[in-house]
């Protein structure tokens, strides 16, 4: 496939999958944003994390805390954003018959997003039985995790049967 072919499928395709796909990358920006204003804060570009009036929502506590700078020796949400980008990349790459050309894409996709989930939950547990308190930015991020979770199974169950026949 040429990069003209590329950029025809992705933009104007309506192959069996692109519409999920589409939607995972657009779940996984959204994840990818709500790191934005965590890593400004964690790095000490912003003071503080605004967060709606609402009880139990403490995002300066959260992610201000030593379990957030404590793998890497780096912010956690810088490695999120690098995390959510890996995501977006294997949601855009490849053309809209992925599944019969590179099935292995699909499954690391599918992987990924599985792996983006249970973190996110794991955090979001962490958040309450350490803090007890919640930052809504990593909600957000959370949420859109868990919610890529269904798009990608259609196409992973397609590069399965590929891989198997």
């Amino acid at each position: 496939m040429t990069p003209e072919q590329l950029s025809r499928d992705l933009r104007l395709g309506s192959g069996p999958f692109l519409r999920q796909r589409r939607r995972i990358l657009g779940l996984s920006l959204v994840a990818a944003g709500a790191m934005m204003p965590i890593s400004l804060y964690q790095m000490g570009v912003i003071g503080h994390l605004p967060e709606p009036p609402l009880p139990r929502l403490d995002a300066d506590a959260v992610d201000a805390s030593a379990e957030a700078y404590a793998i890497l020796a780096t912010p956690d949400a810088v490695l999120g954003l690098g995390s959510y980008a890996v995501t977006a990349w294997l949601a855009a790459a490849g053309g809209q018959d992925r599944v019969r050309t590179r099935s292995w894409i699909p499954l690391a996709l599918a992987a990924k997003v599985g792996i983006d989930a249970l973190v996110g939950a794991k955090l979001t547990v962490d958040q309450w039985t350490r803090h007890r308190a919640f930052c809504s930015w990593c909600l957000l991020a959370a949420a859109a995790s868990v919610a890529t979770v269904p798009l990608v199974v259609p196409e992973a169950r397609a590069a399965l049967r590929r891989a198997g026949s």
